[in-house]
């Protein structure tokens, strides 16, 4: 039945009709659980809230099925207004983006741009961009991508996802680059010639893959939400002298926020997640495939709506 119900909320999530009713109705039905609001001044306030308390957090301006060069511009404007916001509030926060709602599709030449005209300014203020992992389809040109930009800029990081074959040798080939990583699961449906079609290898291949950047020496953010790891990867790094300045915990804004705090409490670093925008649709789907218990409140949501 989970993985019915995973199957199920990940075709939701590439529906772009229902993309379209989502953005005209808001952030209702529990949605508003997990995404901070649809404007740069809701996801503010709630980066300065978190802020607070302690944790750290990268935000993200949700965008897909971008098919135009106008829609990619907007998204674009959006990044730079939403790096200077951090600098000019002076925020703990960092930038996450995904580079379908850049151009990735449209143009190499367009995402190159419009990539560099984010990371120019980001750095400019000194703040962190982090390119999000999306379908395996888009992985190697977001690799390529990534690769050619770090040459020119520091600022920068990407995601690799544990469910993918490849991800180990990704890990490697980066590595020279000293990449800051965000190491996650994943959240699309792949076949089973590119990803590990049972969670019990995902799992197996996510601890790897980060006990494997840490190895390196390069820096390790681990997003996840599983209490088994977490404990997993603070006993490698004690066993192997790694300080707590070489990784930092990532969770997803309206998740776990309890664990969120302890860990802070502990003294290891707690990034949070946080999405905002009309655009959510997607974002809020691919949540509910990850976790069933997240099914239950929306339906509470929508009872009490």
């Amino acid at each position: 039945m989970e993985r019915v119900l995973r199957d199920g909320f990940i075709f939701l999530s590439q529906n772009k009709t229902l993309n379209g009713l989502a953005k005209r109705y808001g952030l209702k039905f529990g949605a508003g659980r997990f995404v901070a609001g649809d404007s740069l001044e809701a996801s503010k306030r709630a980066i300065q809230d978190l802020n607070s308390k302690g944790l750290c957090v990268t935000m993200d301006h949700l965008g897909e099925f971008i098919s135009t060069v106008a829609e990619a511009e907007m998204m674009t404007q959006e990044c730079i207004r939403a790096v200077e916001m951090i600098a000019e509030e002076k925020l703990d926060s960092q930038l996450s983006l995904k580079l379908t709602s850049l151009g990735l599709d449209i143009s190499d030449e367009l995402i190159r741009s419009n990539m560099e005209r984010i990371l120019t300014r980001a750095k400019e203020v000194g703040v962190f961009v982090t390119i999000d992992m999306e379908d395996e389809p888009r992985c190697e040109k977001t690799i390529q991508l990534f690769e050619e930009l770090r040459q020119s800029f520091d600022n920068i990081g990407t995601v690799i996802q544990s469910y993918l074959y490849r991800s180990e040798d990704d890990i490697k080939r980066v590595g020279r680059f000293e990449t800051n990583l965000r190491i996650v699961k994943g959240a699309y449906k792949e076949p089973a010639t590119v990803a590990f079609p049972e969670k019990e290898d995902v799992d197996h291949n996510y601890i790897k893959l980060v006990k494997l950047q840490l190895s390196l020496g390069n820096y390790a953010a681990v997003a996840t939400h599983d209490d088994a790891m977490i404990e997993q990867i603070i006993r490698y790094a004690k066993e192997n002298g790694i300080g707590n300045d070489k990784f930092e915990f990532q969770m997803l804004y309206g998740i776990r926020v309890e664990r969120q705090l302890e860990l802070v409490k502990l003294g290891y670093k707690v990034r949070v997640y946080v999405p905002y925008g009309r655009d959510w649709y997607g974002y809020f789907m691919r949540r509910l495939a990850e976790r069933p218990a997240n099914v239950a409140f929306v339906l509470k949501g929508m009872v009490k709506g």
